[in-house]
């Protein structure tokens, strides 16, 4: 039966009568999710980041309830109407179909219990729907003795989110990193013969190419790439088939590789249940080790924007070596002003990614006995993180690293005035020696070939054969 009342979370709207065991509750007649996704929704009313946002969890929890519903039917323990009924309602909760049906907060059980029985609610009454029947009626499928068959929500949610971990890394952050670093080296090649003044301490040394600088930006960033990769392939362990406490009580034995099965001929991805069952419950150590790794890929993303702004600085009254692409006015007061806006996003979007990962790693000591009561916030600060620095690289990619461009002119002129070129001069005349020249030049504003051959142990013929910047960034 259906009334019209005033709801705590939205005003006046049309409601049905719900029964948990808790009792009656009055859940919005037009919503899919059930009496246990009404309490929630109703008593942890703590910030607006659900689980929708970027939906990679609810995709996750849609997937696992499909295979686990595959896997139940291969046990002979759920009939083909109802079987079929509920893989149908969860393939359409993973493709995203039901995503207003999911309001819950990151901010509520620590187990995700609420997120698990808010999906074992939209599928239930989904396929209630399928099979001709009346949404919250539980009959023919219950949400608890069907949908949830064989599992808790003490192995699902974990599952879910490693599974939701797994396709976020692989087809969002994977392909935005290779594209920057292929973009980068791409760039490297384009400017590999352009010879600069290296900086160590933020001073002047010997010469590099500004194609092994760009290089070695790529080459940080594909050496932390690795490290995610490696790292990835933790959360394709999964949780399913421990129930409650890692036992596997009243989950049949092949259950969880059954629905490890499912889930990887339904991704592509190489899934398998645990070994340990009881570490997958009590500490989510792949997500900690995930979150590390996408700090330390993190990090080379902000060596890179700082150094970008930094060698674009200026134009006229800082290093100006790179030009960068006029995306946007800079200043609303300086006409003309262009600033090195993708590099602000980005590092600032690490600065995000370190604080998740400082949350992660907190949450990751916290598991008790037989259970980490953190789940909720861990997969949230991994997510958010893959999902920022997904973007941030093709947006760096795209409105930063193809518009690089060198200004030869200023290149050269920095070159010219390097008077760390002198370290050429040192194998010939003495580290102490070639000091004093370069002392001298920076004391009397001579270029260093004028010191040299002023000292007297250095003739001009010599300062040329030996100084030759280009060849010093390829010693033999």
């Amino acid at each position: 039966m259906s009334t019209d009342r005033t709801t705590s979370y939205g005003g006046s709207t049309t409601t049905r009568t719900e029964r948990d065991t808790m009792g009656e509750i009055e859940v919005p007649a037009g919503r899919y999710w059930g009496a246990q996704t009404q309490r929630s929704l109703e008593h942890f009313d703590i910030g607006r980041d659900t689980f929708v946002w970027g939906r990679p969890v609810v995709r996750g929890l849609g997937l696992l309830k499909k295979a686990a519903a595959q896997a139940n039917r291969d046990l002979g323990l759920l009939p083909d109407e109802i079987a079929d009924a509920v893989v149908r309602a969860a393939d359409e909760v993973a493709q995203g179909d039901f995503d207003d049906h999911f309001p819950l907060v990151v901010f509520q059980t620590g187990s995700g219990t609420q997120s698990n029985m808010n999906t074992n609610e939209v599928v239930a009454n989904r396929a209630i729907e399928i099979l001709g029947g009346e949404l919250g009626s539980k009959d023919p499928v219950h949400p608890n003795d069907h949908v949830n068959r064989s599992q808790s929500s003490n192995d699902t949610f974990p599952t879910a989110v490693h599974v939701a971990v797994a396709l976020e890394l692989t087809e969002r952050l994977f392909p935005a990193v290779d594209g920057l670093v292929a973009a980068l080296d791409a760039k490297a090649e384009e400017l590999g013969d352009v010879v600069k003044v290296g900086r160590t301490h933020l001073q002047d040394a010997t010469p590099v190419t500004l194609g092994q600088e760009i290089g070695a930006w790529s080459g940080q960033l594909r050496e932390a790439w690795r490290d995610v990769r490696r790292s990835g392939d933790r959360v394709l362990q999964l949780a399913i088939g421990g129930t409650a406490v890692g036992t596997g009580l009243n989950a049949p034995e092949a259950f969880g590789p059954k629905v490890a099965e499912h889930l990887s001929a339904e991704t592509g991805l190489e899934f398998r249940q645990a070994d340990n069952l009881f570490v997958q419950l009590a500490a989510h150590d792949g997500l900690v080790a995930v979150s590390s790794a996408l700090r330390t890929l993190a990090g080379g993303l902000m060596k890179l924007a700082n150094d970008v702004r930094w060698l674009a600085s200026g134009p006229r009254t800082g290093i100006g070596e790179l030009r960068i692409p006029e995306n946007e006015p800079g200043s609303s007061i300086m006409p003309g002003k262009v600033n090195p806006t993708q590099s602000e996003a980005m590092t600032m979007v690490v600065t995000r990614v370190f604080g998740n990962d400082a949350t992660v790693g907190f949450a990751g000591t916290q598991g008790n006995f037989q259970l980490n009561v953190f789940t909720p916030v861990m997969a949230h600060g991994v997510l958010e993180s893959i999902r920022l620095l997904a973007d941030a690289c093709r947006s760096f990619t795209e409105h930063c690293v193809v518009g690089l461009e060198a200004d030869r002119d200023r290149i050269a002129e920095h070159l010219e005035a390097d008077l760390m070129l002198v370290t050429a001069l040192a194998p010939h005349i003495g580290y102490d020696h070639a000091a004093a020249i370069a002392k001298q030049a920076h004391r009397d504003g001579l270029t260093l070939r004028e010191a040299a051959v002023a000292s007297g142990h250095v003739s001009e013929d010599d300062y040329d054969r030996w100084v030759d910047p280009e060849a010093m960034t390829r010693p033999d």
